[in-house]
């Protein structure tokens, strides 16, 4: 039964990595166009994004060690066969006085020692009973465990950040796109408007061409922007582990409101919601258990050991026939107590202290780093929230402006180049309302991050 259980284990764990290595493929292009929101970017993101991939890896790794450490507190039993021929046996000389006391004092006689064929079957058995090394070894896998699963957390942290910037950025593009199509449509309307004024003689070429130059200058920009919207979905694919030729739409739309949502003073945080200070932490609890090891190194180790096999020598090969076989068996203890090891070990936990006291200091260096992350992001993302309210003001005053100034023109009593300074005071205001767009974007990323929120 406890034979039946262990395959079981096995199994089960053969069977969770596969499908781990399985899940974590890059999938296949699919014909269809996938309809992603932010969320469903982060979480396809966390099953294929090549960083999180690796840190699973590396998680699954440490298990396979740890397993390895375990084995070392188990029995280790290793079989040894062997087969030797002796065509030509050694001879010595021998004193052949020692053993017949009627031979002269000094009488050598070479003489053989051994037989021509040789057979030897044994099987040793060694346990560890106390080994300082693997007792520590044994109490570390847990702390080992947490720093690989703490390094794919972090991994995540990072690959959100990432998603989070890449998709809104694209959000934005397509929000000015749109802007800028509306724009374009009304210009377009507009300069077929002064086409036919112009035919009827009301007024000049000049006029005509000053729209035409501006509606071309405004298909550069809708043509630039297209291209950065294009490279921008690339990056996002690249960022989330999706093949970069798989067709991709974003459902998610922007707006103020959403931006400022979840924007509050985090009262209630500690460092331990930040994963990087996590993992130093749980890389504290691992030096301290390599300072460990170094210190107990000077007790004594003892170790149970035992082998048993029979063996067989005989003057012709004649293996296959009923002769006797000789067995043997052993057992005892090894005790190794270490005395003096030229100072090396006191070398070794001098160093590893100095490894604990420099995680001590890198503690403290993140806890002043996060302190003006904090205070950075906080104040950034105010400046730009209020940045993003007032170009957003400015927007829509410039396009009223615009659409009065169109009126006065379409009633004879406004000039062209009244409507085209309109039209580029209106085009300014919206480059400057997409820029501060998407700083509130990544100042809120940055925000949430340095909260440990993302």
């Amino acid at each position: 039964m406890h034979f039946k259980w262990k395959l079981v284990a096995l199994a089960g764990t053969m069977l969770h990595a596969f499908t781990c290595a399985q899940a974590q493929q890059q999938p296949a292009i699919t014909p269809e166009t996938l309809r992603f929101s932010v969320q469903d970017a982060i979480s396809y993101a966390l099953s294929h994004q090549y960083d999180v991939r690796n840190a699973k890896l590396d998680e699954l790794n440490q298990l396979a060690v740890n397993r390895e450490v375990s084995g070392l507190a188990l029995p280790q039993v290793s079989g040894t066969g062997l087969f030797q021929h002796n065509p030509v046996i050694q001879k010595q000389l021998v004193d052949i006085s020692n053993f017949d006391p009627n031979a002269p004092k000094g009488t050598t006689v070479p003489i053989a020692f051994g037989l021509a064929y040789n057979v030897l079957g044994q099987v040793d058995v060694n346990q560890t009973l106390f080994d300082p090394s693997v007792l520590v070894a044994l109490q570390a896998r847990k702390t080992l465990e947490q720093l690989a699963r703490k390094g794919v957390q972090y991994s995540e942290v990072e690959v959100k950040a990432a998603v989070y910037k890449a998709y809104f950025n694209v959000v934005a593009a397509d929000k000015a796109l749109t802007i800028l199509d509306s724009n374009q449509v009304r210009l377009r309307n507009i300069l077929a408007e002064t086409r036919e004024i112009y035919k009827e003689g009301l007024v000049e070429k000049l006029d005509v061409d000053r729209l035409v130059v501006q509606v071309n200058n405004l298909e550069s920009q809708q043509t630039r922007l297209r291209e950065i919207r294009e490279v921008g979905i690339a990056a996002l694919k690249f960022q989330i582990g999706m093949p970069i030729k798989q067709p991709l739409a974003l459902t998610d739309t922007l707006g103020n409101n959403a931006l400022k949502a979840d924007i509050q003073e985090q009262t209630n945080f500690t460092y331990q919601d930040r994963i990087e200070y996590q993992l130093l932490e749980t890389q504290r609890q691992a030096n301290e258990y390599n300072l460990k090891r170094y210190r107990l190194s000077a007790w004594p180790s003892l170790y149970l050991f035992g082998q048993g096999g029979a063996s067989r020598a005989s003057g012709k090969f004649d293996y296959f026939s009923s002769q006797s076989w000789y067995g043997y068996v052993s057992y005892g203890l090894n005790l190794k107590v270490p005395i003096f090891t030229g100072f090396q070990r006191l070398r070794k936990v001098d160093q590893a202290l100095i490894a604990v006291k420099k995680n001590e200091m890198d503690l403290e260096k993140l806890r002043g780093s996060i302190d003006l992350q904090q205070a950075n992001s906080a104040t950034s993302l105010r400046n730009n929230i209020s940045t993003l309210d007032n170009e957003e003001e400015n927007m829509q005053l410039a396009k009223e402006v615009f659409e009065t100034t169109m009126i006065k023109y379409r009633e004879g009593v406004g000039s062209s180049v009244e409507l085209l300074n309109a039209e580029s005071a209106l085009l300014v205001a919206q480059n400057n309302y997409f820029t501060a767009l998407f700083n509130v974007i990544v100042a809120r990323v940055d925000y949430l991050k340095a909260y440990g929120k993302l």
